[in-house]
Parts: C-alpha cells; sequence; structure tokens
C-alpha cells in the first residue's frame, strides 16, 4: 500500500454560490478528509482560491484534480507537496490573564516561538502566531499544558506558489474580450 501524504490543493474559481459544495462534493464521494479549508477572494477580481489540504496517495490526488477541474466554474486546480509551495497558518490562543501573570514560563513560551500578544486585559490576553502548522500544534501544547489556555482557534492553511496563474491569466483575458464583445 502506498503512503499517504499531506498534499494541499488549490483551486482558482468563479466566485458564484455553489462551488464550494461541488468541490467538497469531490472530496466526500472519495470518502477523503478535508484537513484544513480556506477560501477567500484572490488578488484577482471575480476570482476565489481555495487551499485544501488532505492526507492521500499521487495516484488519488490526481483524480480528485481532474474532477475539480471538470466543473463549469473552476478556472484551474493544481496539488502540491509541502516542499512545492510556501505555506503559513495564523493561529490565535485566548489565554487566561490571571494564570498567564502568574507563571513566569508562559511569556517565555510565547516569546520562544516569536508569536505576538495582541490584545491584553485584566482577564484575558490574545497571543498570534503565524507560522507552521507543527509549530501552532506545540504553542498550543505548552500553554495548554501551563493551564492558561481558555480558547485556540488556527486559520488553516494558506499557500502560495508561483505556478499557479498560468491558466487563470488566460481565462481573464478570455473574459475581457467575451465582455468587449457583449457576450
Amino acid at each position: 500500500m502506498e503512503n499517504k501524504t499531506l498534499y494541499t490543493i488549490i483551486v482558482h474559481s468563479e466566485n458564484l454560490a455553489g462551488i464550494l459544495n461541488q468541490v467538497t462534493a469531490v472530496f466526500t464521494r472519495r470518502q477523503l478528509n478535508i484537513e484544513s479549508l480556506n477560501v477567500s477572494a484572490s488578488s484577482i477580481k471575480g476570482v476565489h482560491k481555495y487551499t485544501i489540504t488532505c492526507w492521500t496517495t499521487r495516484d488519488i490526488i490526481e483524480k480528485v484534480v481532474k474532477q475539480i477541474e471538470k466543473k463549469l466554474d473552476v478556472i484551474q486546480a493544481h496539488y502540491f507537496t509541502d516542499s512545492e509551495i510556501f505555506q503559513r497558518e495564523v493561529a490565535m490562543y485566548k489565554v487566561s490573564m490571571p494564570e498567564f501573570q502568574s507563571n513566569p514560563e508562559a511569556s517565555k513560551v510565547v516569546r520562544r516561538y516569536s508569536a505576538h500578544i495582541v490584545e491584553v486585559n485584566p482577564v484575558f490576553a490574545i497571543v498570534e502566531l503565524t507560522g507552521m502548522s507543527d509549530d501552532i500544534t506545540s504553542l498550543y501544547q505548552e500553554l495548554k499544558a501551563l493551564n492558561c489556555v481558555l480558547q485556540f482557534v488556527r486559520s488553516g492553511r494558506i499557500a502560495v506558489s508561483t505556478s499557479c496563474f498560468e491558466r487563470v491569466n488566460e481565462y481573464l483575458a478570455h473574459r475581457e474580450e467575451r465582455y468587449k464583445k457583449g457576450l
């Protein structure tokens, strides 16, 4: 049996209702669990970017990407391993201020991860970390062991790759031509 790898799929699509459902349905049909999903407007007007991660084999990920690209309003889809992209996550940790202040180790832990305290009040503080998934998890575990975590949230993976925009640029050129022709 082939080993599973964490793949990142980057999808560009029109900004239309229902596309997210179509994309996630591909994973459901193959019984693949999505590890993280991040959807946002891209730098290109009218085009959204989906960053999806899942553990699977190369054979399966190729089939998934082909199925996603067949969707009518999807412009393109590509898959990557971690070594082929630049990726990060953002996390926020709401920590109890009394516990945080009473334990000198807590501020040392935050500094060791180069995290930032972005909000402070008498009840809680918000610690923010941008980094790799393992670092975000490790900081959470260390703060939790110090009994000061009240809440924890992470963004899911965001990623960039220089190889993703060829078809998007072609698509935009064709869309502009259709617009000028009144189609």
